[in-house]
């Protein structure tokens, strides 16, 4: 277990930890010469069961709130000292808020210097500190009574056993989830190399473990351990570490920064929270209102950016952004405290929701919906939350982010789909989340049929553009994959359609349709038109017109304009003509300038009008995409000619 001292400047938390402990945390020379706590001090004290009580003290000077927070992060059991000769001081009541914003919801009173007061006035200060407990997560903590600068006192000792018993009494951290070291403490030690300290808040790591460090990124190796002040093999959630990285240099480390299992250390400079601002805040947040962020054992400025309101007042619980100026690494759940533009006010706190919040649509009902889920996902820890709210599925690494868990704990009650990507990642979609989005293809072909009746369908990539752009590409190519495999879409070469999309021919019309294609295909890309073609084979035109829209649903032929149609072979080689003259700027990854119409009509020996009329086309099937004068070859479409029939 780790406690965590917290109180006002000079209310004797260093003496206190010095009593319980035997370790003086003042070990800096201007903590000595002011006889105040500048730093975090640390200190160990074995438990009759042979584990190891480590003790946290912090500095009460209202200066030093951003480096208590650091300390505060990770601790199980907080002491809140204070001294019965000035009873309740500032700094007493902003670490108490600290210490609820963290979520730490155990602890004792340690009321200290009760030599210094008489009878009365310890009745008094006791009164106070019930009051001021009442509201909170503390409410009937133990009052023990101190004098930690006898030798023996009663006091310390009784609360000493308090701690050893509560210790002894704390359920084991969640050991299963991967490894997060919060860095609080960086140094050398000669002939060992740059240490780092910190809380494990979750996960374990043992010798010869790699990590990275977030936001660096940088790869790491552990030497050595210290778990508790001892040397060991490992170290696990809730106990305060102590690795040897070699080959690191001391000053590429600071305080704030995470020692991380790999899959974890992805960082972003968003992060959707949920937060709540305290009635004596004496602020309003306003969009982009800066604001100071205690996260892990890090310090960081951010802008406010809010999600479901105008503004945020005293008192209010609301969904927000943070945008911070440099990355950061967090997971949902994960508490943070916020502090005014100046640093000299706590006025709030919360919990991490998405910590890659979006740049765009922070507002919109999907997001609100995601957050809902991310947020029944910390209170409940059930991992098949965030795939029943997530229409487009979520990357296995996602959800290893998300839950910090290794992927092969991961588990899910509803049944999940498993969509293979590039690498060793993999997309994990619920089928009901799945099955709507093949509803909403079918709908789309629905309206696409009735809009452009002459058209057999679109391809693959405008479909998708049409139904949701952001669909991962491999769940659009398995999600039409099993449409076609189970009849409910038809796929002729890239071109998609419903079924009933289709009309048969009668002998006749086939007949005649053999000897239209034979005549278009002949023509190059000069084709004739309907009017031309009619009085060629001697039909009537309305029957030439009707028979060539039939061949166009079917994927025999395709409508260029009105009474225009091209043979699929010419269209296909169109198509890698557009290609060709786009291919060097492609290939050269530079922008890609496409092509205009005088310079297709050189290179296909077309008039101008004609040029135009198929350059629109491919505009409007998807091919390419116009912009301004220019036409410009879509990356993410395809044209295969070998399966143009």
């Amino acid at each position: 277990m780790i406690v965590g001292t917290a109180g006002h400047i000079d209310h004797g938390k260093t003496t206190l930890t010095r009593a319980l402990t035997g370790i003086d945390t003042d070990r800096l020379k201007e903590e000595k010469a002011r006889g105040i706590s500048i730093e975090l001090g640390y200190a160990y004290t074995p438990l009759p069961n042979g584990e190891v009580l480590g003790l946290i003290d912090v500095p009460g000077h209202e200066k030093l709130i951003h480096t208590m927070a650091a300390g505060a992060s990770g601790i199980d059991y907080a002491l809140l000292v204070i001294a019965a000769d000035d009873g309740i001081m500032p700094q007493t009541r902003e670490h108490l808020a600290i210490l609820e914003l963290l979520g730490v919801q155990r602890g004792a009173v340690a009321l200290t210097k009760v030599d210094r007061a008489d009878a009365e006035r310890i009745a008094a200060v006791e009164a106070d500190i019930a009051a001021l407990l009442a509201p909170t997560a503390f409410v009937g903590a133990r009052i023990f009574r101190t004098q930690a600068n006898l030798d023996g006192d009663a006091g310390v000792a009784s609360l000493k056993q308090h701690l050893a018993e509560r210790a002894q009494a704390m359920p084991v951290r969640d050991e299963k989830r991967l490894f997060r070291l919060a860095i609080d403490r960086v140094f050398t030690l000669s002939g060992q190399g740059t240490i780092i300290a910190g809380t494990a808040l979750a996960g374990t790591v043992a010798v010869g473990d790699s990590l990275l460090l977030a936001p660096s990124g940088a790869s790491v190796r552990v030497r050595s351990i210290h778990a508790q002040n001892r040397a060991a093999e490992s170290g696990h959630a809730g106990q305060r570490l102590a690795l040897n990285l070699p080959g690191m240099d001391k000053d590429s480390i600071s305080r704030g920064d995470w020692a991380l299992a790999p899959a974890m250390a992805e960082c972003s400079g968003r992060l959707d929270v949920q937060m709540h601002l305290q009635a004596n805040a004496s602020l309003t947040l306003k969009p982009w209102s800066p604001v100071h962020v205690h996260l892990g054992a890090a310090h960081r400025t951010a802008h406010v950016l809010m999600l479901d309101s105008d503004n945020i007042v005293p008192g209010q619980q609301a969904r927000a952004q943070l945008v911070f100026d440099a990355p950061v690494h967090a997971v949902p759940g994960d508490r943070f405290v916020l502090r005014n533009a100046q640093a000299t006010r706590t006025v709030g706190g919360g919990r991490v929701l998405d910590p890659f919040g979006p740049a765009r649509k922070r507002r919109s009902q999907e997001r609100q919906a995601w957050l809902d889920a991310l947020s029944l996902y910390v209170d409940t820890q059930d991992t098949a939350v965030l795939l029943r709210h997530g229409p487009l599925g979520l990357r296995r690494s996602a959800l290893v982010r998300l839950t910090h868990l290794p992927a092969e704990q991961l588990h899910f009650a509803d049944e999940v789909v498993k969509v293979d990507l590039r690498g060793s990642d993999a997309l994990w979609i619920s089928r009901p989340a799945l099955d709507t989005l093949a509803s909403r293809i079918i709908a789309a072909l629905q309206g696409f049929h009735q809009q452009c009746p002459d058209e057999m369908g679109p391809q693959a990539a405008r479909l998708k553009r049409i139904v949701e752009p952001d669909a991962d590409d491999a769940l659009w190519r398995h999600l039409i994959q099993e449409l076609c495999a189970c009849g409910k879409l038809i796929q002729q070469g890239p071109w998609l359609r419903l079924p009933e999309h289709a009309t048969e021919l009668k002998p006749q019309e086939q007949a005649l349709a053999t000897k239209l294609l034979a005549s278009l295909l002949a023509a190059g890309f000069d084709v004739p038109w309907v009017r031309d073609l009619a009085c060629e084979h001697q039909a009537p035109e309305p029957v030439v017109r009707d028979l060539l829209r039939k061949l166009a649903m079917r994927g025999q032929a395709y409508q260029i304009v009105r009474d225009l149609f091209y043979h699929p072979q010419r269209i296909a080689e169109l198509s890698q003509l557009i290609a060709g003259i786009a291919k060097d700027d492609i290939a050269g990854n530079t922008a890609n300038k496409g092509l205009d119409a005088a310079g297709f009509r050189d290179a296909t020996g077309l008039g101008r009008k004609r040029a135009i009329q198929i350059l629109e086309f491919f505009d409007r099937v998807g091919y390419t995409r116009r912009l301004r004068d220019m036409h410009i070859l879509r990356l993410d479409s395809q044209w295969r000619p070998d399966d143009m029939h």
